[in-house]
């Protein structure tokens, strides 16, 4: 005769407040995350100020770009091996380290002149892509063994709202110190990255010590492995790949701002703005209201509202109405990440986290990279309008499909249960 299953406890903002290690993660990251934002403007005005080549500070991207993606799956072996909370604070140094780097070449330490060059910041751009290979699956997978299981949408929420926040204020408290120079951000980025490095070292958890396996194929691709056998892992992964592969429209705003809204470099920077500040406040409130029921079909509506949002962008030639619909999709993109993100990791054994979380951060990557070069291809043949209008439209159909082909995530009604 079964048991009756016992509710699941409910918890307040003020009993995740109350997790000290969660907290001291929490700022830990918002620091991290800030500086690395801040970092990314000063490195790019610079790189321009020094080539004034586009195609240059296209590869700043790109160099970050291809070593996280060559190193994800043996940084995800290492978080599942190595002390996490060790390995996030390392990448941190790393950064710092950069970011001294950067002050001392800018202020031609050691030599009569300044000594920044493009080779030069294109040489720390891999540095930095490295570190963030590292850093990102074991963040990941720190926060569930910080918070209680029952805890852990909300604690995915407010986390969600500390890094959008850093997202949006980032690059603009890095755009005003920039008026110091690119001296005064690097070194207020090393300061931040300090902090962080700080934070993360005073972090109490219980690690468990794993055995250490030899680095082979099958320990690599031991995550790649386990979302593929678990359907509605491998949907809720591979959702957030095609609908932003299909449906991101951020590499066009230019275009947009400049010959359709007719705005300029100001309405340039609403604009983009604007789905962070929508993910800001649905994250805020997921922080305050958590998902509790039917989160599968819920994550599937979110990603074709977002395809909805593109289409109505893509035809829009209101300033305001655009702006309202990329904040709209914002929310939506937020929605489908928290599902997604706390589904991986209940989903997830603790030995397992870094591995499938090293795949997860893949798959976001590659959504993001692609995605603008998926735009820009789709632009050059149809147009920014068509690009955005047909790329919205294949997010629609993507959420429809899905409901199809991953039947197991659509049934999904609770985070922590089938």
């Amino acid at each position: 005769m079964g048991t009756i299953a016992e509710p699941m406890p409910s918890h307040t903002l003020a009993d995740l407040f109350a997790q000290r290690s969660f907290m001291r993660f929490w700022f830990a990251r918002l620091f991290g995350t800030t500086g690395n934002q801040m970092l990314m403007v000063a490195v790019g005005w610079q790189m321009y100020a020094l080539t004034g080549s586009a195609w240059d500070l296209g590869l700043v991207g790109l160099y970050q770009f291809v070593p996280a993606l060559l190193l994800t799956l043996l940084a995800g072996h290492a978080a599942d091996r190595l002390h996490r909370g060790r390995i996030v604070a390392a990448c941190l140094v790393m950064q710092a380290a950069v970011a001294l780097i950067l002050v001392a070449a800018t202020q031609g330490w050691g030599a009569p002149a300044q000594w920044a060059s493009r080779e030069l910041l294109l040489a720390l751009s891999v540095v930095l892509g490295a570190a963030r290979a590292f850093q990102m699956p074991a963040q990941q997978a720190l926060t569930p063994v910080l918070v209680p299981p029952t805890m852990l949408p909300r604690a995915m929420a407010f986390s969600s709202a500390g890094m959008q926040a850093a997202v949006i204020g980032g690059p603009a408290l890095g755009g005003l110190i920039f008026v110091a120079g690119a001296s005064a951000v690097y070194a207020c980025c090393a300061f931040l990255f300090t902090c962080g490095c700080v934070l993360v070292g005073a972090l109490r958890y219980e690690h468990a010590a794993l055995p250490r396996e030899p680095v082979s194929l099958r320990t690599l691709f031991a995550g790649v492995e386990f979302v593929w056998r678990r359907k509605a892992l491998l949907g809720a992964v591979s959702l957030d790949l095609f609908a932003v592969l299909l449906g991101g429209a951020t590499a066009l705003l230019p275009m947009f701002a400049a010959d359709i809204l007719h705005v300029g470099p100001w309405g340039l920077g609403l604009l983009r703005g604007a789905p962070a500040a929508g993910a800001l406040l649905m994250s805020v409130l997921l922080t305050r209201w958590p998902l509790s029921r039917q989160v599968g079909r819920t994550m599937l509506g979110a990603v074709a509202l977002y395809g909805v949002c593109m289409v109505v962008f893509g035809l829009s030639t209101s300033f305001v109405l655009s702006l309202g619909v990329l904040a709209v999709s914002g929310g939506a993109d937020m929605v489908s990440v928290v599902v997604r993100q706390t589904l991986v990791q209940l989903e997830t054994p603790d030995a397992m986290r870094g591995r499938v979380s090293a795949v997860n951060s893949v798959f976001i990557g590659a959504s993001n990279q692609l995605g603008e070069f998926e735009s820009g291809a789709s632009a050059a043949l149809l147009g920014p309008v068509g690009s955005v209008v047909l790329g919205g439209v294949g997010t629609l159909l993507v959420a429809a499909s899905w409901l199809r082909l991953f039947p197991s995530l659509a049934r999904r009604d609770r985070m922590d249960s089938q």
